[in-house]
């Protein structure tokens, strides 16, 4: 268990002085996705590995993708590359991924698909994932804090019951309608895999995690009541009761006027928002609820870069001014963004002060 308390180690790492309760200017960044295609080395890296997968699952390599934007940009956190379907994939469920296409499962369709899952099997992948995090914590600078993160049980089983992605999430909305009983297995089992996964992350090194929901916006009101708020804030207690002070943030994304809710309700210390909240909503929802918030700039905007970059980041900066606040996109960076517009972004950031 980390022994070290967040005080100590938020002297030493900006990005997490929020979670302590400081307010900075400039704000701390990090932009999820910073470790990726958009970056040449990543895809030099990623073709050494052979595969998506292959990569997650070396070590050696998965680190140095993680370390590739810290060298260019010198962001103040870096986070864990790897992928949320690691968990399905750790406990039985076949994951592959095509390319041009995206992941591809063998969904679960009943309760009997529930049989194929092996909670006693999960040791070696995530150990393998956790020796990539013990590699960061040692060759990280010491000043850049450590992200762990998994994919919130909803989001994780959208995919395990559709068999891949899709735009509406049907497969699992209507499993969580017609079997009730069945999909809450399906997520009791996820609660307590990613309570373990995220917990190695954190003996490993992790100083932050994250918790990905991203198809929270797709749920009903009441749906995502119990299928969102309730087992995060399971998650969320189970993980306090071994690290008091291990800051959280989660990630509804999409749920933009549950926000303050999920806030509230989870437990978490920190909300990232998605672009459509609108930034005095942002501000509000720190206000209202005293947790950190992060988010929320247009992936496309930083695409397009120019001018209208530069004036929606001071909009943002002078919106969340005085509050704890953590500067990042509203998804992750897309895969044809300009390597230069995200250094002509950290430079805009870091000159606000």
């Amino acid at each position: 268990m980390r022994a070290e308390p967040l005080a100590e180690r938020a002297n030493r790492r900006r990005f997490l002085k929020p979670f302590a309760g400081e307010a900075l200017s400039p704000p701390p960044m990090w932009l999820m996705r910073q470790a990726g295609r958009y970056l040449p080395e990543y895809r030099e890296t990623r073709a050494e590995a052979g595969s998506f997968l292959k990569l997650c699952y070396s070590p050696a390599l998965a680190a140095e993708v993680t370390l590739q934007p810290i060298r260019r940009y010198g962001f103040d956190a870096s986070i864990l590359f790897s992928d949320i379907l690691v968990v399905p994939d750790a406990l039985g469920q076949e994951v592959r991924f095509v390319e041009g296409e995206g992941p591809r499962l063998d969904p679960i369709e009943d309760a009997s698909g529930l049989s194929r899952l092996n909670r006693n099997a999960t040791g070696e992948k995530y150990s393998t994932v956790c020796e990539t995090v013990s590699r960061l914590r040692s060759e990280l600078p010491d000043e850049t804090a450590l992200i762990g993160f998994c994919g919130a049980p909803w989001t994780v089983a959208t995919y395990m019951v559709g068999g891949k992605g899709s735009t509406d999430q049907a497969a699992a909305r209507l499993m969580a309608y017609k079997h009730p009983d069945t999909f809450q297995r399906l997520m009791d089992i996820l609660v307590d895999s990613s309570v373990d996964y995220l917990s190695q992350q954190v003996e490993a090194g992790a100083d932050a995690l994250q918790i990905f929901d991203s198809w929270a916006g797709s749920l009903a009101d009441n749906q995502f009541e119990r299928w969102v708020v309730a087992p995060t804030r399971v998650m969320v207690s189970r993980l306090r009761e071994k690290y008091p002070e291990i800051p959280i943030l989660g990630f509804p994304r999409g749920a933009d006027q549950l926000s303050a809710h999920f806030a509230r309700e989870t437990g978490v210390d920190g909300v990232s928002c998605n672009t459509a909240m609108p930034v005095s909503a942002m501000a509000e929802l720190a206000d209202q609820t005293g947790k950190v918030v992060q988010g929320n700039l247009d992936p496309l905007l930083l695409v397009a870069g120019g001018s209208q970059l530069d004036e929606r980041v001071d909009e943002i900066l002078k919106a969340m001014q005085g509050r704890k606040y953590i500067f990042n996109l509203g998804h992750g960076i897309l895969q044809y963004t300009p390597p230069e517009n995200v250094a002509r972004l950290v430079e805009r950031v870091r000159r606000a002060a």
